[in-house]
Parts: C-alpha cells; structure tokens; sequence
C-alpha cells in the first residue's frame, strides 16, 4: 500500500468512525509513571505513551475522550503507529473540554493501574455515542462500558479518587493551557504544530519528520 492509498483509506476509516468500531491501539501498555513535575508541557513522565519510548519522533495528542473528532481519529492513529512502530511513539495527554470528561480521564487513569489502558481506551471510544451526550454525559454508563474490558470497577472508583489521579488532571489542565490547545485533537509534533489539520497533512508530516531524522 502507498502513501497515498494509505491517507485515503484513514480519512474514510475516521469517517466510519462515528458509527462504528475503531481500529484500535495494540502497541505497548503504557506503565504508571510517578507525578513528576519533569519535562515540559507537551510531555510529562506521567503521560501514557504508545510505541517505543525511546523513538526518534514524538507525536503527541491533546485529546478529549468526548470528542467526536478525537473518536474519528482513534483508528487513523492506530494505523500510522502499525506502519511506523519503529520510529513514532504517541504521547497522549488528557484535554477534558466537555462536561464529565473530567471524570473519564479517572476512569481511564485507574484503568492504567490494572494495565488496561489501551483496551479501556479503545473502547470508551467505540461506545462513545452510548455515553458522551453532550450537556448531560451518562458517566455510569461510561463505568459500565470500561467494566467490558474486565476493569475491577470496585477497585477503579477507589483508584480514580487518588491524589495522584487529581494530580495528573490538574498537571494536563495546566499543560493545555500552557501549550495554548483550546480544540481536540490538537497535535505536536516534535514540538511543533502541523498544519493545516486533517489526516493527510498530519500522515504526510509525520513521514516527512521520520525521514529527516533518519537523514540527519
């Protein structure tokens, strides 16, 4: 498959996002990172991280789990990190915009304490429209959802209540603000915004950063 099969075949898998499943990620389970005022405001110790940790090129994602558009590229990620495991990681940070999404971000932070972040993950965007009513977020049924994956939701609840589940809302709040993100997805790569948004011209810079830094 070219590139340019690839790029057409993600925009249309976004599209199909919405009422559908996601292809999802199945890379390596992110580890619980101590809080750690380290780093910068694009990435954190504490940030899940998706792919090789030590990957010559860092894309980070701003993203919201109530997002449509965040949903829509879940897939299109999955893909790229499929062709490019070797040299693209994913840093994901949490950008809680909408009401409850605040809320989930615990869900998902005490689903990394059971080592199952990506599945959690994969499916609360899968399910998103059962849960994500914009202006009234059934978060019980977000609960149910995650609980399919085998979360301990007895255990979850406690864990999602943790000064250090607090911590990392609040450290990512700030981060946002800092990095001036105010739309989900927003992406950083290398540092550096791409744009104009879409899946093209966010592949197409991501292939085009992984052959500079193999040339240099």
């Amino acid at each position: 498959m070219n590139r340019r099969t690839f790029v057409v075949s993600a925009s249309v898998v976004a599209l199909a996002a919405f009422g559908g499943g996601a292809v999802l990620y199945r890379r390596s389970q992110p580890d619980v990172a101590p809080l750690s005022a380290e780093g910068d405001a694009l990435v954190r110790p504490h940030s899940p991280i998706v792919g090789k940790v030590d990957a010559p090129v860092t894309l980070v994602e701003f993203f919201d789990p109530s997002c449509e558009a965040c949903r829509a590229f879940h897939p299109i990620l999955g893909q790229i990190m499929s062709r490019h495991s070797a040299d693209l990681r994913l840093v994901l940070r949490y950008t809680p915009l909408h009401e409850g999404s605040d809320e989930v971000v615990r869900i998902l932070e005490a689903a990394r304490r059971q080592d199952l972040f990506e599945p959690v993950l994969d499916v609360i965007f899968e399910r998103q429209p059962e849960w994500a009513v914009h202006g009234k977020p059934d978060l019980e049924k977000a609960w149910e959802i995650a609980g399919t994956k085998g979360l301990d939701l007895v255990r979850a609840r406690v864990d999602a209540k943790l000064p250090e589940v607090e911590a990392v809302l609040q450290q990512d709040i700030a981060d946002l603000k800092a990095a001036g993100v105010e739309k989900t997805p927003t992406f950083f790569l290398n540092g550096k915004e791409p744009t104009p948004f879409g899946p093209k011209p966010l592949y197409d810079a991501i292939v085009a950063e992984i052959d500079r830094t193999k040339a240099s």
